[in-house]
């Protein structure tokens, strides 16, 4: 967590076995955030990270009930150690015992970070209502899963959850799946027919993709949300329903109302709550959650067995734009699982645009020269064949900490990478 304020934001989700914290913290120091935190009810253990000028602070959380203190600087190895003795202490929760992100029935969101946590409260606190609700996002976000996850936290959850995507259905058969017919209605039309507002009666009507639901049938949706009541096509008379309507939309639909292509009344009634979905590129710290959820559910599905994702993998996979959101990123872990030929994904199971991600548009810029003084960018690389991936990473690596004249943050910027990703390919090298 980047601060002790999300820190105790994610202990809400009760789903941590222990918590590792440092004493000096910008805002909400270590040690405010373990009493915060304790005076919330929280049990997960605490071990607290520590400069010998701070010792008291680790001797007052231990009397406070800390599990361990970490004398700064420490080896990995010692981290791992002291993780290691706190499990065998029997602190915390085992795997088995963890708790889910915020489950509603069969589904899950994935994600811990602030953008997912504020989503979350917001779903808790619509589901309780029976408001309209209209869910906004980039294709790919996963506003259908926001919308079963509001049905499945609701008093409805019992009932129907029914959804029709109102672009993938033409015009002249759109109304007869919402309103439904009678027999003789039209040509073709043999027997009496429900539409979907009646299979969904008592339940939830999700209408993805809102924004292109045709003019003509505009106004007979609304009346149907003002009135309750629908009428087949081909009836002389109306009948109650009782169903929420939650819809969806990819477009600006502000925009549209200005362009006179959709209702203003309509957008009234639709948009009583409005929630925006976050884009993956907006919330990438949930990224390694998210991959392990898709490289459990396609191991499965495509009868695998995988240990796990290399740290390299990962690395690519937290520099990617993600244009096409989550549901790119589980047609790309998809992808691996299947191509894979071992116990855990590699970098060559991603797809080639990956490897141009890390080798071509990320290659060290001549555009820095100047700012790095004398030093000349536009000097030539060589690199034999045979060398390994591995080998040229390093090669890169210590070209740029060279230019950058060993400053770790210089040479992240140069090779396009976080900060956190060149320390730990440095590390290794």
């Amino acid at each position: 967590a980047g601060s002790g304020q999300l820190a105790l934001e994610k202990l809400k989700l009760q789903k941590y076995q222990l918590v590792i914290t440092d004493v000096r913290m910008p805002g909400m120091t270590g040690m405010e955030f373990f009493e915060r935190a304790k005076k919330d009810g929280c049990h997960t253990p605490f071990m607290i990270m520590t400069a010998f000028g701070q010792i008291q602070d680790a001797v007052w959380a231990m009397k406070m009930g800390a599990v361990d203190f970490l004398l700064k600087p420490f080896k990995r190895q010692t981290l791992l150690d002291a993780v290691g003795q706190v499990q065998k202490r029997g602190f915390g929760i085992s795997h088995s015992e963890s708790v889910p992100p915020l489950s509603a029935g069969p589904e899950t969101l994935i994600g811990t970070s602030r953008k997912m946590l504020s989503l979350k409260v917001l779903i808790e606190q619509v589901a309780k209502t029976d408001a309209s609700v209209l869910i906004s996002g980039e294709s790919g976000t996963g506003k259908e899963k926001v919308a079963k996850a509001i049905h499945g936290l609701s008093e409805r959850k019992e009932h129907p959850f029914i959804a029709i995507n109102c672009a993938a259905i033409p015009e002249s058969l759109l109304e007869s799946e919402l309103f439904g017919y009678e027999k003789g209605a039209f040509s073709g039309a043999h027997q009496a027919k429900k539409g979907l507002f009646e299979a969904a009666n008592s339940g939830t009507l999700f209408l993805d993709e809102i924004g292109d639901l045709p003019l003509s049938l505009q106004p007979k949706l609304l009346r149907v949300l003002e009135e309750r009541k629908i009428r087949r096509l081909g009836a002389t008379t109306e009948q109650p329903i009782q169903v929420r309507v939650l819809a969806a939309s990819h477009q600006n639909l502000s925009e549209k109302v200005a362009a006179g292509t959709f209702r203003q009344d309509l957008f009234f009634r639709l948009d009583v709550v409005s929630i925006a979905v976050p884009t993956l590129a907006e919330r990438k710290e949930d990224i390694p959650d998210l991959v392990r959820a898709f490289m459990e559910r396609f191991s499965k599905q495509h009868k695998k067995t995988l240990l796990g994702i290399e740290e390299s993998t990962l690395d690519l996979l937290m520099e990617h734009s993600w244009p096409g959101n989550v549901r790119e990123l589980s047609n790309v872990i998809e992808r691996a699982v299947v191509l894979s030929d071992g116990s855990w994904i590699k970098p060559a199971d991603l797809p080639m645009h990956f490897a141009a991600l890390r080798f071509g548009d990320n290659r060290i810029p001549t555009s820095h020269s100047t700012a790095l003084g004398d030093s000349d960018l536009s000097e030539n690389i060589t690199i034999p064949m045979g060398m390994s991936m591995r080998q040229v990473e390093e090669l890169l690596i210590q070209k740029a900490l060279q230019v950058s004249q060993g400053d770790r943050s210089q040479a992240a910027k140069l090779l396009g990478l976080n900060e956190r990703t060149i320390y730990r390919r440095i590390k290794k090298v």
